[in-house]
């Protein structure tokens, strides 16, 4: 029965991935079971035995987002214990998951997930909230150990670091690949370092 469930996890997974690679080639516009079948290489009625429907693999596709965001995190926390290297080494590794997955951008921002449903919404408030919460909480060790300036509170400084992220994600995707957004990530994390460390006198 446990190798059964890990199976259909798998599967899943997998199905939540293709998904996201066939969004990154052809947008969230005229997304569907059939095309999403043939990426994986099934036949629709596999699919049905996974999920009940598109909406119910969008789903899947943030709560996959999600997970790739947090596994950068457990990264980062585990090559180092500098917290301001952890929030350089997140920031390029997001970077890099972006540019990885054309698709995040497209589907954060589509009607299907930020229009009208609003559980979904929430599923993808709850996706960004856990990021920075994680981002808070590498910026509140950092001012525990006195290397983060501590009249700045943890919250507002990983919303001005997630601000690194977005902008340059969406610029990115509107140019078509042409807006260096590796460049410019490298360039402003090191005007938010320079506000954010405790320089010592």
């Amino acid at each position: 029965m446990r190798a059964e469930k890990l199976k259909t996890e798998v599967r899943r997974e997998q199905i939540a991935e293709a998904t996201l690679r066939l969004i990154g080639a052809e947008g969230m516009k005229g997304l569907s079971v059939a095309k999403i079948a043939r990426r994986v290489g099934v036949v629709p009625s596999a699919l049905y035995r996974h999920f009940r429907n598109k909406d119910e693999v969008l789903d899947a596709v943030l709560e996959l987002v999600g997970d790739k965001m947090l596994a950068n995190v457990r990264t980062v926390t585990a090559a180092t214990d500098d917290p301001l290297e952890r929030l350089e080494r997140l920031l390029m590794r997001h970077i890099d998951l972006v540019r990885r997955n054309q698709a995040i951008p497209r589907v954060v921002f589509s009607e299907d997930v930020s229009g009208g449903d609003a559980r979904r919404k929430r599923k993808a408030y709850d996706m960004v909230r856990r990021f920075l919460d994680a981002v808070t909480d590498i910026v509140a060790r950092g001012q525990a150990r006195g290397v983060i300036r501590t009249d700045l509170a943890a919250e507002n400084v990983a919303l001005l670091y997630f601000g690194l992220i977005q902008p340059g994600a969406v610029l990115w995707h509107l140019s078509g690949g042409r807006f260096d957004i590796t460049r410019r990530a490298r360039e402003n994390w090191q005007v938010v370092k320079a506000a954010i460390e405790h320089r010592r006198e």
